[in-house]
């Protein structure tokens, strides 16, 4: 798997600055996985990493797994399976339209077949296939849950952290959708580090949406911190104020967000930051999850990158 290998060499920290930063003395890190590849990008590597090991060790010779129109972790799969020499194949939720996402046509392009299915039968047909344990199927199609979400997910998940510099990070902060970067980062941190999640879905609560049966053991669940109140409407939500957010932190930093994931970490940051969340002196670590595709959504001119 020497084509992603070969990148993490690469992959290293930004400072992030900035005047509520200063404010409160703390010193902020960007672990810029939105660098390691032009399409697998972020913390989806990691999410795939251990099903194409096993795809690999298994014989299976199709990857198919489930998502939407503006999926980073399909377009990401389809990617990975051209490369490692697997077909694919995307349940996608939502009736086909005559118009289809850039992520969608790019993904065909990857090869990757697409089946459409109606909301309704979309969640109906994840009950279904996953029903029986998918060690027990006896296709040569390995089924990857939506976004990876998934022990070999988690299990990639817990290697992000090996990249970071033996730096005393005291808070780990990431974006949280399925709950498998996040639980990854649990299972990885050191016993001291706070690790933060920042839920981009509405109507999270708790450390919804990680399974604890993702996670090594339940006592670093003390220094686990949900934030649920920065999702700005729910998933793939985006409104004005974080827009223009995102486009004062990349003039200030250099740094791009995207508007379902990073921008609404970034922007939880700062505001826990003005409210003194964080312990003042403190060094921070924040994950770019990269998935900068979806932001080709967007109408043109509304980010400045």
């Amino acid at each position: 798997m020497a084509h992603i290998f070969s990148a993490l060499d690469t992959i290293g920290l930004s400072h992030w600055d900035h005047v509520i930063f200063r404010k409160f003395d703390l010193q902020v890190d960007v672990l810029r996985l939105d660098q390691l590849h032009p399409v697998i990008s972020g913390n989806k590597w990691f999410k795939l990493k251990y099903y194409l090991e096993r795809a690999k060790h298994e014989e299976k010779n199709k990857l198919v797994s489930f998502g939407g129109a503006y999926s980073n972790h399909l377009i990401a799969l389809a990617e990975a399976s051209r490369l490692y020499g697997f077909s694919s194949a995307a349940y996608i939720r939502g009736e086909e339209r005559d118009n289809l996402s850039h992520t969608l046509k790019e993904a065909m392009e990857m090869g990757m077949e697409l089946r459409f299915l109606s909301r309704r039968d979309y969640d109906e047909k994840k009950k279904t296939v996953f029903a029986t344990p998918y060690e027990n199927h006896e296709s040569r199609e390995l089924l990857i849950p939506e976004g990876g979400a998934g022990r070999e997910g988690v299990k990639g998940a817990t290697e992000i952290l090996s990249l970071v510099p033996a730096i005393p990070h005291a808070y780990i902060c990431c974006a949280v959708g399925t709950g498998t970067t996040l639980a990854g980062l649990i299972n990885g941190a050191g016993p001291k580090q706070k690790v933060i999640g920042v839920s981009v879905l509405k109507g999270t609560s708790g450390i919804e949406p990680v399974q604890r049966s993702w996670l090594l053991n339940s006592a670093p669940l003390e220094n686990v911190f949900m934030i649920h109140e920065d999702h700005f409407g729910g998933y793939a939500k985006t409104s004005r104020i974080l827009l223009d957010f995102m486009n004062r932190i990349f003039s200030e930093s250099g740094i791009p967000t995207d508007f379902v994931y990073t921008g609404k970490l970034f922007y939880s940051i700062v505001r826990l930051a003005s409210e003194n969340f964080f312990q003042a002196g403190s060094r921070i670590l924040v994950l770019h999850s990269g998935g900068l595709q979806g932001n080709r959504s967007l109408a043109p001119g509304s980010l400045v990158y």
